[in-house]
């Protein structure tokens, strides 16, 4: 198992490598074009449900990623450690749930006590995921969204940082708003140097869909990553802990075999001697 999660640690990390600048530009376009933005045009557009702020007390989406098998050592355990967090700070609250990796869905299906449902489900994508996976991913968040009166959806996946290092994040996907506003983007009104056909907000909706895609792609890449890696170190772990075990019994079967021949001739030597 560790020689297939090295050799697949290779191409995720390669997948990676190409998806984050993709996902982290996209990002810049959106707020700067957000920032471009004047009032009127964007009141009223398709863009502004993805971006306003919607009233507190409404229905919150959670979208847990995790993997779809174990023995990597505390990679699921960490996530759903945050996960009970997370839900224990909203347990007033009606949740709905994006479940990817199988671990996660059966761990909220044994959820006992909350207003939970888990609306939609994605299993068995690791670790071939797919841009594919994640634009199903997306129609879901994006249906749930618009359809249900949700009020915030936010992210928890393992983030890969090295071979060694995963970091479980915590993160708030929509509304789109409070990210920019965070990066210290989304003042309008700024000087443009550049004519928009169409529209700046229609352009904006547009793009909307697969700026989600993207950090939702980028997101699963990151959890592959993060799962082989943490697999890798696990299986090497108890590969060196079986090998000192097997050590140790070996050194115990020893001391008791020289100890059993020991006391054999001993009795033959004090038979001897009795004879004699």
């Amino acid at each position: 198992m560790k020689m297939v999660a090295a050799a697949r640690i290779k191409r995720a990390q390669a997948a990676i490598l190409a998806s984050r600048p993709f996902a982290h530009e996209m990002d810049r376009l959106i707020e700067d074009l957000y920032g471009e933005l004047e009032e009127d045009d964007f009141y009223g557009s398709e863009a502004q449900a993805l971006f306003e702020d919607r009233p507190a007390g409404g229905t919150l989406c959670l979208v847990l990623v995790t993997a779809d098998k174990g023995l990597c050592g505390s990679f699921n355990t960490n996530l759903l450690k945050a996960a009970a967090s997370w839900l224990k700070e909203n347990r007033s609250r009606k949740i709905c749930v994006v479940a990817v990796g199988r671990k996660g869905r059966d761990f909220l299906r044994r959820l006992k006590g909350l207003d939970l449902e888990i609306n939609f489900e994605l299993v068995g994508i690791f670790p071939k995921t797919g841009y594919a996976h994640a634009q199903l991913l997306t129609d879901a968040v994006l249906k749930l969204y618009t359809e249900w009166p949700v009020e915030s959806v936010t992210l928890v996946y393992n983030e890969f940082k090295s071979m060694m290092t995963q970091r479980i994040v915590t993160d708030q996907l929509l509304p789109l708003k409070r990210r920019i506003l965070e990066k210290g983007s989304g003042a309008r009104g700024k000087t443009g140097e550049f004519s928009f056909e169409p529209r700046k907000a229609d352009l904006l909706g547009a793009l909307l869909p697969r700026h989600i895609s993207a950090q939702l792609y980028r997101t699963l890449l990151e959890s592959q990553a993060a799962e082989l890696a943490a697999r890798m170190n696990a299986m090497e772990s108890a590969s060196k802990n079986a090998n000192e075990l097997i050590e140790g019994l070996t050194l115990t079967m020893n001391k008791t075999r020289q100890a059993m021949i020991t006391t054999e001739l001993n009795e033959i030597v004090s038979g001897s001697d009795a004879l004699a």
